[in-house]
């Protein structure tokens, strides 16, 4: 979900490594960490509550079983924002275990307070790189369902290639899906909606749930924000997409 663009930096980022013979090479990275100024709420849940519900970077994949002590349905969250919505949907929907990646601070501390404030205990954030979580810490086959709510649009078609719904990022989120499980996605551009489909249309790997071969109504499971609310009122439109990993 976007955050406050007031800082907002390229959510492409060339980072350096070293490869096996020494060299230098460029990795790119889906996001800018952005620490953000923290309210004294948003600091103390990163002191006192990060430790019981975030999980910290790894290059192995976690064992979320393990991690919330229990089986049961698993859905990892790309770019929760504030978490509001993240937040939500763990609070009504408690059977299930809900994991959530954001790179803007203040939002994962937010998302700690909802957590606290619904005493909610099937959540787990992340304040890390996107891609890096989904190459090293997150079991192939692991995931029921995989979001990506409202990402930065990059309007402008020379930034189109930032965007991060692309053809090999899907291939990734694809692996890590149990058969039949779902990736799903929203935004409120009508563009990015367009480019969504024709990056997923395409694979093979996908099936589209849409009884129309585009979008879907709103699923229940996604709350209704604000945000959409306001953007309603004004006309704005919102697309669903809900692709079935096959």
């Amino acid at each position: 979900m976007r955050s406050d663009p007031v800082s907002e930096k390229s959510n492409v980022e060339a980072d350096v490594e070293f490869n096996e013979e020494g060299k230098r090479v460029r990795k790119i990275k889906s996001f800018v960490l952005r620490e953000g100024r923290l309210t004294k709420g948003q600091q103390r849940a990163m002191d006192e509550l990060f430790p019981k519900l975030g999980l910290e970077f790894q290059r192995e994949p976690y064992d979320l079983n393990a991690v919330f002590e229990r089986e049961s349905d698993k859905v990892l969250e790309i770019g929760f924002g504030m978490g509001k919505s993240l937040a939500e949907q763990a609070n009504c929907e408690r059977g299930k275990d809900f994991v959530g990646i954001e790179v803007h601070k203040p939002g994962v501390g937010a998302c700690l307070l909802l957590a606290e404030e619904y005493g909610i205990n099937n959540i787990r954030v992340i304040h890390h790189d996107a891609v890096e979580i989904i190459d090293y810490a997150i079991a192939d086959h692991s995931l029921d369902k995989i979001q990506i709510f409202f990402p930065d649009p990059w309007h402008k078609k020379k930034h189109h290639k930032r965007r991060i719904v692309q053809t090999e990022f899907c291939q990734k989120l694809h692996k890590k899906l149990k058969p039949g499980g779902v990736l799903h996605l929203a935004t409120d551009w009508a563009n990015y909606a367009e480019h969504m489909l024709e990056v997923l249309a395409p694979m093979s790997e996908y099936e589209n749930l849409s009884e129309t071969g585009d979008y879907v109504p709103r699923p229940d499971s996604r709350p209704l924000t604000k945000f959409e609310q306001r953007g309603h009122r004004l006309g704005h439109g919102v697309w669903d997409l809900q692709f079935k990993a096959i």
